[in-house]
């Protein structure tokens, strides 16, 4: 029952027309988003078998990163036709058999149904139409094209293409409230949420040659609890002439290694401030520690832990480093360009509020998600649920072949894959049942598996002329984890609760 309800309440969310959830966190934070993963991560679910639905839309947002709203869907049509069949009085081990070999059918039947889809460094018009299928449902779509184009360039950007490897530390996502969603843009090189440390700093540096420290512009510390005892005025002064002496020597050291931009993880006093000023060394102080990491891959420089180890080798080179500022509120932001090593990029992130923005990050994520499956694996199935509806038919055929008891558990199978298809023509205000039929029965006639539930009413339910694509390794993962799941719910008969108080 548990699962059913959870599964009812991301069904509406799913496809194009689907549904936003508000989701509100004990703090009183209000999320809004239609994501999958979002939405059951957030939810406090108290049922056991609830919460293996959670889990499992969140191994597929680990995994493949798309797909967990149909994932659950899927799983909860699985568990509402495995209870029909218990009730028929099927062993539970004779249905779990049945739907095994139906994914197996399934999963086949996807193999034979897809297509491959070129793409190349030049070429990557398909690319952008698997990314503009993912992020069709979320909140983003007005700005479709771009935040599309944005996800597959970043995405190659960063991609290992020999290995097919991509690695998403070197995205960085950085929001900022206020703009629209079309302001969105990608940097290629590393955005810090920082200004010049004195307001009298250069705004703008060419060629910049970074010191990137961990070290503070502070005179040495001893390590230990100290206590330093100044009695005199003259004492005084010589401790104040030592600082100073200090400050100006770590200031030359960094100007002698050829520095002229400093990024330091810690902060500075005044003292150090106007100093670096007169030095003509523009500073950005308090700069975090995945910030500074970033900064060091995208300039191709050293982190350095003390003054002394300082050198021209150590250093990161960039472009221009310039400060950008926001509306009238006096934010700003350093955006570092032209990097040695064009392998970071951060996607800076506008949208009317913060709501939006951590919406728009998350679809652009999945969206990521999808063109590195495609950089993994090039084999598509078609959406619009044509890949159920062809799998459906297939297994339903198959299961007439099976002798044994199995075939039900295949039949019910096939009719869990139709919850996919019948949600879709649901949420997008068409009626389901007719819906359905009509595009089994056309499927079935011309023998085309492409031909899925036209969401958009466009007329053409075709949905390789739609350029509805969903990558394979996606769906395949969809299916063999909602069956794995629902085989293990099917071997428990009961729950044992330890309850500590009871003595």
């Amino acid at each position: 029952m548990a699962a059913k309800t959870v599964a009812n309440i991301v069904r509406t969310s799913l496809g194009p027309r689907g549904l936003d959830k508000i989701l509100i966190s004990p703090d009183g934070d209000i999320t809004i988003s239609n994501d999958g993963a979002t939405i059951m991560s957030q939810m406090a679910i108290e049922n056991q078998i609830g919460k293996l639905l959670v889990e499992l839309s969140k191994s597929q947002d680990d995994e493949i990163g798309d797909g967990t709203t149909g994932i659950v869907v899927l799983a909860g049509a699985l568990l509402e036709q495995a209870e029909e069949l218990l009730d028929r009085g099927i062993h539970p081990i004779r249905i779990s058999d049945g739907f095994e070999r139906a994914c197996k059918i399934a999963v086949a039947h996807l193999d034979k149904v897809s297509d491959v889809i070129p793409w190349s460094k030049e070429n990557t018009s398909d690319l952008f139409k698997c990314a503009k299928t993912s992020l069709g449902s979320k909140i983003v779509n007005k700005c479709h094209d771009q935040f599309a184009q944005i996800a597959v360039d970043a995405i190659l950007a960063v991609a290992d293409l020999e290995r097919k490897d991509v690695d998403f530390e070197l995205i960085k996502m950085e929001g900022k409230v206020g703009g629209e969603l079309a302001d969105t843009m990608l940097v290629r090189g590393v955005i810090i949420d920082k200004d010049f440390s004195h307001p009298q700093m250069p705004k703008e540096v060419q060629d910049a040659k970074i010191a990137i420290l961990t070290c503070p512009f502070e005179p040495p510390k001893p390590k230990t609890k100290h206590k330093l005892d100044i009695t005199t005025v003259k004492e005084f002064e010589e401790l104040q002439k030592y600082e100073l002496e200090t400050f100006v020597k770590m200031v030359q050291q960094v100007k002698d290694c050829g520095a002229n931009v400093v990024a330091c993880q810690w902060g500075f006093d005044d003292e150090a401030n106007s100093l670096l000023l007169q030095h003509k060394l523009p500073a950005i102080r308090w700069v975090g520690g995945p910030e500074i990491e970033l900064l060091a891959i995208a300039t191709n420089g050293r982190i350095v832990p003390r003054f002394e180890d300082l050198s021209s080798e150590k250093l990161g080179s960039a472009g221009k480093i310039r400060e950008m500022c926001f509306g009238t509120t006096n934010d700003n932001m350093i955006v570092v360009e032209d990097c040695a090593n064009s392998k970071a990029v951060t996607v800076f992130v506008r949208g009317g509020n913060k709501m939006i923005v951590d919406e728009a990050k998350r679809s652009l994520h999945d969206a990521m998600c999808v063109v590195r499956n495609l950089i993994l694996d090039n084999r598509v199935v078609y959406g619009g649920a044509a890949a159920e509806i062809s799998c459906s038919i297939e297994v339903e055929k198959k299961a007439d072949q099976v002798s044994s008891i199995e075939q039900y558990a295949m039949r019910s199978f096939a009719r869990a894959l139709d919850a996919i298809p019948m949600a879709l023509a649901e949420n997008s205000g068409l009626p389901p049942i007719e819906t359905l039929s009509s595009v089994k029965s056309q499927q079935i006639k011309q023998g085309v598996t492409s031909l899925g539930i036209d969401c958009m009413n466009t007329g053409v339910n075709d949905m390789k002329q739609q350029f509805v694509f969903d990558p394979l390794i996606s769906k395949r993962q969809q299916f063999l984890l909602a069956t794995q799941l629902v085989k293990m719910i099917l071997k428990i008969d009961d729950v044992i609760v330890h309850n500590s108080d009871e003595q």
